[in-house]
């Protein structure tokens, strides 16, 4: 997985590329807890992730969370793949999701 980060003001997006799973879910989880301190808004970028599993997940559930105290996030240009995880599991629901990207 490949991670870039763009700050623009009280904005930060991380763009996500590959499959966030089990092993790299703690690396994006672990570079979010450095990045967010006073961002109030978090874009997380989807639009070369593959896949994502409950790991990946968790890390979303935890970002929103933390966001929802200073700030907002929100998901954009979802895959099809990804955007079927995220129905399957309810997470349309919870997370903002904006910029659905079409198969």
């Amino acid at each position: 997985m490949n991670i870039v980060e763009k700050k623009e003001g009280e904005k930060l997006t991380i763009c996500l590329e590959g499959s966030l799973d089990s092993l790299t879910a703690p690396m994006l989880e672990e570079r979010l807890r450095s990045l967010l301190t006073n961002d109030t808004a978090l874009v997380m970028d989807c639009k070369s992730l593959q896949y994502v599993s409950s790991a990946g997940l968790r890390v979303f559930l935890w970002a929103a969370k933390k966001l929802k105290q200073q700030g907002e996030m929100e998901l954009c240009h979802v895959g099809a793949d990804v955007m079927s995880v995220l129905r399957m599991t309810g997470f349309t629901e919870i997370l903002t999701i904006r910029q659905v990207q079409e198969k």
